[in-house]
């Protein structure tokens, strides 16, 4: 018995060890799971063995992966060269509308002020240029070290589309395999924790879809509607900083609308406070009930596992929340955790 419990703590060890360098293969892994429901419904539906099920699971896969990649990407970089060209005379817009304005009023009104307020506002505006120089060179770094990453990154995808492909093939020998290490009882619970989670996991992500999808269409909607150029770019911009709770759609559109009205743009600058107030208002109203119905989670549930992980671990407590309650849901239906508290 003793003997049993060391090796079953050493193989734990191993697993521990070797998982910081592992992620690839898990990716691929976890993906081949997702895809096994899929290439199943291709097996029976088409009466083809498990190569050619494979085979053409796989290249819808990757066909729709890259199929989006290139749009995406092919977009973006017509709309990003567009905008680098106009760059220059957009910041040059931009100074003589809003920041030499600005410097002219307070030439004039600091006449009337304190020489300690005088230097206590020039010292914070110094600091605040010194904050948006470092923030240029760290973000002009941070492009060079992506770009230098690219590289690596195409070598991981492609042992990933590799290790993926021999996943999904191998599938049923890696469960049959599994089955042999594990009584029956346990092997049971283990495949209803699975099926449960998969189901959690890909509904999960398609709440994640829907929910941006419908940040991107108020924005896109909104954008055509205030006439703002590279409407696109700007969505998917929005969509992106808007699954980050921690700055949400507000760091883009609020400055965007102050700077706008400093321009003079009144209609530009409350046409984008008004999206950000309904984008945020029709995020907060849907995302429960989406979670509630693509996780299996109840409304209140959903909303309380939401607000508690952002709360607790902030950002990744928005995934985190939800997740545990799926976990501890589906442990507790397997009989792994039975709750027999009584007070």
């Amino acid at each position: 018995m003793l003997l049993r419990w060391f090796w079953r703590i050493v193989l734990l060890l191993v697993l521990l060890y070797i998982v910081p360098y592992s992620w690839t293969l898990i990716f691929a892994l976890v993906t081949a799971m997702l895809l096994e429901g899929f290439i199943n419904s291709i097996s029976k539906t088409f009466k083809l063995n498990r190569l050619w099920s494979v085979l053409i699971a796989f290249i819808v896969y990757v066909g729709g992966l890259l199929g989006a990649v290139f749009i995406i990407v092919s977009v973006l970089t017509k709309q990003i060269i567009t905008l680098s060209q106009k760059l220059p005379g957009v910041v040059k817009d931009l100074y003589n509308t809003a920041v030499l304005p600005f410097i002219r009023k307070w030439e004039n009104y600091s006449q009337s002020l304190p020489t300690d307020v005088i230097r206590s506002v020039e010292d914070a505006l110094e600091r605040g240029i010194s904050s948006l120089e470092a923030f240029a060179r760290n973000l002009v770094e941070g492009t060079v070290q992506l770009v230098a990453v690219v590289p690596g990154f195409l070598i991981e995808f492609l042992i990933y589309l590799i290790a993926l492909f021999l996943f999904c093939l191998e599938f049923p020998v890696i469960k049959r395999k599994a089955k042999n290490f594990l009584q029956e009882s346990t092997y049971q619970k283990i495949s209803l924790v699975f099926v449960d989670l998969n189901k959690a996991g890909i509904g999960f992500l398609r709440a994640q879809l829907f929910l941006s999808l419908i940040t991107f269409t108020m924005a896109y909607t909104g954008l055509w509607l205030l006439k703002v150029p590279y409407t696109l770019l700007l969505s998917i911009l929005i969509v992106i900083v808007d699954i980050l709770p921690i700055l949400g759609t507000g760091s883009v559109l609020v400055p965007w609308a102050i700077v706008a009205m400093l321009q003079g743009n009144q209609h530009l600058g409350i046409g984008l406070i008004i999206m950000f107030i309904v984008i945020t208002i029709i995020r907060r109203i849907v995302e429960p009930k989406v979670y509630s119905a693509s996780l299996g989670l109840t409304p209140l549930a959903a909303l309380v596992s939401l607000y508690l992980g952002f709360k607790i671990l902030g950002f990744v407590g928005l995934f985190l929340g939800p997740a545990l309650l799926i976990i501890y849901e589906t442990l507790k239906k397997a009989g792994v955790i039975k709750r027999n508290i009584l007070l």
